[in-house]
């Protein structure tokens, strides 16, 4: 039987390794490539614009690719329930293929589409190719629980071996019995969305560092795997999170939209590997896919893995709720140059390091303004590029000592930490310009001038930079405590395992990434 087949891009946005589109293919008369944009699904209420213009570019890009084999794609404005009946009986549809998704929401939807395909006689199959492995594998591995260490999951994919190689992209031959069928009023009826159409103003843009899509995915993957002597010696914690540009390769906001694959990564870096010496897990590049990995784990095998409540593995704080602290943190007014400056570069470049992200997400929480992980989260949701349902909850509940990393009393500092890779402040400068005349002296506390310095460089304190939010020598050392009573109150039975502990059976255990970070005094 030939099948008229749509094949449903979600993440995935991309032609190579995506061996959904491959199976939609086979034994396939027509083809419908469809993505269907929800502006209000629950997926999509707290996008920033920047995240918006990445995924515009993401769906231009692969409609381009698609044009190359004769075909297009169709994005269909609607909820997903409603859209796909339609398109079912519209086109007499036959089979749906897609990337399998692991999030709740995506679940929840999934489910229902499925649903209603068998209702319309609608065949539906559906690939892994969002991740290295197959979560549900890990976890029925595990006997059937997340793992919650990184060397747990280490254990488990050693046990299931490498990451499958990824499959090439369709071509012409592949698909010249195949036809997309178009109307002249495609562009009217299916085309791609303006920023304004969804509502977004592109005034309010700066420049785009870093323009969604999969053939800009692949140029900067291939343009890293050059640096063969950095991708070697590449080691997270020796990176710097407040280089004038970026100290990492910038690839996560492609994985997390699916222009790039995990899998083409992971080989790309298996190939220049070879032979070579080279750095390990957990601070290596193949390392910092097996962190996704650690947190999509975690995210599908954990209920309630993005809240506190209902969430079994999560230390139950009592944060304060504070709107005025929480707005001036996600606005950039703290009154930190640091931490200021690195709210800057998340609200307009849409990306920062992941070490920044040490620094403004303890800051927020469990060092200093004493606001629950939640609320941080719902603002890296709105402003990341990169920001992935699964990782963001988990390194939100890490940073916060919630979750995973239990050394507490272990704090970033809004000033020191900064100053260790970027004594001038030349990070803030570029970030804060009214800052840019203070001598390095005062960069980090501008508050500590003296009024005549505070006047040569044209900015006063408490006018036209605001002053410290809190007092982060003392306030810090009051919510270590606070902190305390909360470990405190946790059951002494909880299943959860503890990164500092030993597992039962184990001589050994390598550090974490923030164990090695931790060492140094922050």
């Amino acid at each position: 039987m030939a099948h008229t087949c749509i094949h449903w891009f979600r993440k995935g946005l991309r032609l190579h390794d995506n061996p959904a589109l491959v199976a939609a293919l086979r034994d396939c008369k027509e083809i419908y490539p469809v993505f269907v944009l929800d502006p209000y699904s629950p997926n999509n209420v707290n996008i920033g614009i920047n995240r918006w213009k990445f995924l515009i570019g993401a769906l231009k890009d692969l409609d381009c690719s698609l044009r190359k084999l004769n075909s297009r794609l169709f994005v269909v404005r609607g909820k997903t329930d409603e859209v796909f009946p339609k398109l079912f009986q519209k086109w007499k549809v036959t089979r749906l293929t897609y990337e399998y998704d692991t999030e709740p929401f995506s679940l929840r939807r999934d489910k229902e589409v499925g649903r209603l395909a068998e209702e319309h006689g609608v065949e539906i199959i559906y690939k892994v190719s969002h991740t290295l492995y197959n979560i549900d594998r890990i976890i029925e591995e595990n006997n059937g629980k997340a793992p919650l260490t990184y060397n747990r999951l280490q254990t488990l994919v050693s046990s299931i071996g490498p990451p499958k190689r990824p499959i090439p992209a369709p071509t012409c031959d592949d698909m010249k019995d195949v036809k997309t069928p178009c109307s002249e009023k495609h562009e009217e009826n299916y085309g791609i969305s303006t920023l304004e159409k969804l509502y977004q103003d592109p005034e309010s843009l700066t420049e785009e560092l870093f323009p969604g899509g999969e053939q800009k995915a692949l140029r900067r993957l291939d343009q890293h795997m050059a640096r063969k002597e950095w991708v070697c010696g590449f080691e997270k914690p020796q990176t710097s999170p407040n280089s004038l540009s970026p100290s990492t390769t910038v690839l996560s906001p492609y994985m997390t939209f699916g222009c790039l694959s995990a899998r083409t990564f992971w080989w790309s870096l298996t190939d220049v590997y070879q032979g070579k010496k080279h750095s390990q897990p957990p601070v290596s590049l193949h390392g910092q896919l097996l962190w996704r990995e650690f947190f999509y784990t975690a995210g599908l095998g954990i209920p309630n893995f993005d809240k506190m409540e209902g969430n079994p593995v999560c230390t139950q704080v009592d944060w304060d709720s504070n709107f005025e602290y929480l707005a001036a943190w996600a606005e950039a007014r703290t009154g930190f140059p640091f931490i200021d400056a690195i709210m800057t570069q998340l609200r307009q470049e849409g990306w920062i390091h992941h070490l920044a992200r040490h620094a403004v997400a303890c800051f927020l929480t469990r060092g200093d303004l004493w606001i629950s992980w939640e609320e941080g989260q719902k603002v890296f949701e709105e402003l990341l590029l990169d920001g992935d349902w699964s990782l963001n909850a988990g390194n939100w509940q890490w940073l916060s000592a919630s979750t995973f990393f239990h050394q507490f009393f272990r704090v970033y500092s809004p000033i020191a930490f900064g100053k260790k890779t970027d004594k001038n402040g030349d990070y803030i400068k570029k970030y804060l310009p009214h800052l840019k005349k203070y001598p390095a002296q005062y960069i980090y506390e501008p508050w500590k001038a003296p009024r005549s310095v505070q006047e040569a460089a044209g900015c006063i304190v408490g006018k036209d930079y605001p002053r410290p939010i809190v007092e982060h020598e003392v306030i810090s050392k009051k919510n270590i405590q606070r902190m305390k009573a909360a470990y405190a109150k946790r059951s002494p039975h909880s299943s959860e395992e503890s990164p500092g502990k030993k597992e039962k059976g184990r001589k050994h255990k390598a550090p974490s990434v923030v164990d090695m970070l931790m060492k140094k005094k922050l």
